[in-house]
């Protein structure tokens, strides 16, 4: 069993460069799958979550070419490879993003279930029954979805999705690009990960407006083409370091980030008393003799207080001066 050896009791100090989104990263690669043209992607974080993606996209017939410096290369030429094994799936929900892409450009996919999760119950019936409003025919047969569209493909549709809903959101929105007609996304979810995907996906030539806000329109084009982008900066790793400086004591200068994508954390973290400056592209926090003071938060979706930040600010509550209340309203048994 490995093991994580930590001597305690000194600052963090220093400057980072922080990674790009693991978050729009998954997607993103995904989505390359809607063209058989060469997709160039950059600034990818090397993770095993990323790994898993690309070995799925193997999978499916794409060929994958990774530099040094993290830079992917994806030509999905294959037309026949629509099986999305389960031992792959299982392993990593946003597997199951690969099917609105499969579905829009080939017209046919089967991908395993993603199975259950250990922060809580997170089905899929608003992926599949937006796909069925743009005419798929699904069928669930042990524990995999097979999806066939119609003759000529999907067609535009007025989605009203009953939750706000990250994954329904991309794969559906993905799905849109090559429908034929107009489609309307209402109640979409607004993280900057689906704005970041929206824009990866207009550099492929799709036509799509309002990404951002809770209505999406997408207009289908006959083909999508190759392109070169690079996935926006990680806001729960910037986030992350943000508390750890806060937590020791320290000093840090983060780089290559969005501060505009964190303004929920930021405002919690100069609600705490910490000391804060930013830039375009850089945040810098100075704890030094500094207690945080003890914040009430509670989750909610984006622009709110991100779930996957609760955690860490949890932990510096519990160093902080004071009372607090932290509530989770997105996953049941994080």
């Amino acid at each position: 069993m490995d093991k994580l050896l930590i001597e305690g009791g000194h600052r963090l100090e220093g400057t980072l460069k922080i990674s790009g989104s693991k978050n729009s990263a998954l997607p993103i690669l995904a989505a390359a799958l809607l063209t058989p043209e060469p997709v160039q992607i950059a600034n990818v974080p090397h993770l095993n979550d990323v790994t898993t993606m690309i070995e799925l996209l193997g999978t499916l017939g794409a060929d994958v070419v990774i530099d040094d410096r993290m830079r992917v290369q994806i030509s999905a030429r294959s037309e026949d490879r629509i099986h999305a094994p389960y031992a792959l799936v299982k392993t990593m929900r946003a597997s199951f993003l690969v099917l609105g892409p499969l579905l829009a450009r080939l017209h046919r996919a089967e991908v395993s279930l993603p199975g259950g999760c250990a922060i809580g119950s997170r089905p899929v019936d608003q992926h599949l029954k937006g796909l069925e409003q743009m005419g798929a025919r699904i069928e669930l047969i042990d524990g995999y979805v097979h999806a066939s569209a119609p003759q000529g493909g999907l067609h535009g549709a007025d989605i009203h999705m009953d939750i706000v809903t990250v994954g329904a959101t991309e794969n559906l929105l993905m799905a849109a690009t090559l429908a034929r007609g107009e489609t309307w996304l209402r109640n979409a979810a607004r993280e900057p990960e689906i704005v970041d995907l929206a824009e990866f996906l207009i550099a492929m030539g799709a036509q799509i407006e309002g990404h951002g806000t809770s209505t999406i329109r997408v207009q289908g084009v006959d083909a999508l083409h190759g392109c070169e982008y690079s996935v926006m900066p990680d806001r729960v790793e910037t986030g992350t370091y943000l508390i750890a400086a806060a937590a020791t004591g320290g000093r840090v200068r983060l780089t290559h980030t969005r501060p505009d994508t964190l303004t929920a954390v930021l405002a919690k973290l100069r609600e705490a008393g910490l000391t804060l400056e930013e830039g375009p592209d850089w945040i810098e926090i100075d704890a030094r003799g500094q207690r945080p003071r003890a914040v009430d938060l509670e989750t909610a979706v984006y622009p709110g207080f991100p779930t996957d930040m609760q955690a860490q600010f949890l932990a510096l509550n519990g160093l902080a001066e004071g009372r607090s209340r932290v509530s989770e309203t997105i996953f049941e048994n994080r």
